[in-house]
């Protein structure tokens, strides 16, 4: 995995890190697996914006993404490498050997041709999905169950890995890349390796509009709005926040304050917070 650095030919390729995109083998996605995806923009079912910040940017197609790998036992061959617009991660398209195909999120150092399977007692190698139970200590996993059967929830994005810690009673206990320590039912399953593209985090757009292509509209400091918008606006010239702490745009603590609710049921089964 590579990406471009650009050189200062105008002030957009200034400071413009992006993928080269050299790993995509296929361009066109699979037309079985793909889905006419309504975006909301961040508005409500009133029309509302609830969610500052959205809308615009190039229309997509959603792949559908097989993150339950229920297909228990039946090899799979790995046949194109693919972008996917929905997300920082690439997906691989499988061909089963009963002829079904599926995306699934690239693991890294696969390449066209390999093989891969899911289910109990499967080998252990890249790619292959099983039961947390049964995976070796120190292992790097991603794409993990939270409920068996339900299909993986965590450990998505490009470039990350849990890795497995322990295993005692009915529990696996796992570093996540957040750094938090966390239990897990033994019967969920995961894949082993990390996910690939882990440059993704140096991409820099190098200007506003390739942030508007990707659906993000501008944002605007609160230090310069009027007060009747927003807590820190107001004042004479570059003037400070004027409250004890930052606030959001609705009053509510802001820049650190933990907003995680705490009498969550899953709060038991974290032994160690996120840092």
């Amino acid at each position: 995995m590579s990406i471009r650095f650009y050189k200062s030919y105008t002030p957009g390729t200034r400071s413009r890190v992006l993928s080269s995109f050299d790993d995509i083998t296929k361009s066109k996605p699979e037309k079985s697996l793909i889905r006419k995806n309504h975006r909301k923009k961040g508005r409500n079912n009133r029309g509302v914006i609830t969610i500052r910040h959205r809308g615009g940017g190039h229309k997509r197609k959603y792949r559908l993404i097989d993150f339950r790998r229920n297909k228990y036992n039946i090899e799979a061959k790995i046949v194109s490498i693919e972008y996917d617009p929905n997300r920082n991660a690439r997906i691989a398209l499988l061909h089963y050997k009963d002829g079904e195909k599926r995306y699934i999120l690239h693991p890294n150092t696969l390449t066209v041709g390999d093989s891969i399977i899911s289910g109990s007692q499967s080998p252990f190698s890249i790619g292959n999905s099983l039961p947390l139970d049964e995976i070796p200590l120190g292992t790097s996993v991603h794409n993990i169950e939270l409920i068996p059967n339900r299909g993986g929830q965590i450990v998505r994005a490009a470039g990350t890995s849990a890795k497995i810690l322990a295993k005692e009673g009915n529990y696996v206990t796992l570093r996540l890349p957040s750094k938090e320590i966390r239990l897990i039912r033994k019967e969920c399953y995961a894949t082993i390796g990390e996910i690939s593209y882990n440059d993704a985090f140096l991409v820099r757009s190098g200007k506003a509009g390739r942030s508007r292509w990707l659906g993000r509209r501008p944002t605007v400091r609160g230090s310069v709005m009027n007060p009747c918008d927003h807590p820190h606006g107001g004042g004479e010239g570059r003037a400070p926040i004027g409250r004890a702490r930052p606030l959001t745009p609705w009053g509510k603590p802001a820049l650190g304050a933990k907003t995680r609710k705490q009498k969550k049921v899953s709060s038991n089964y974290i032994l160690r917070r996120r840092s």
